[in-house]
């Protein structure tokens, strides 16, 4: 591995877009859970 060798880090705007779809998805799927409960409540 050379000092001059490109890291592989992703841009900040591509890692920050991945951070914000992984939040989405993880407040999908707790709304998707409460949903479940509550229909299954009512």
């Amino acid at each position: 591995m050379l000092w001059s060798d490109p890291s592989d880090e992703p841009p900040e705007e591509l890692r920050e877009a991945q951070a914000m779809l992984r939040r989405a998805g993880i407040v999908l799927a707790v709304a998707a859970v409460l949903l479940f409960v509550v229909l299954g409540v009512g």
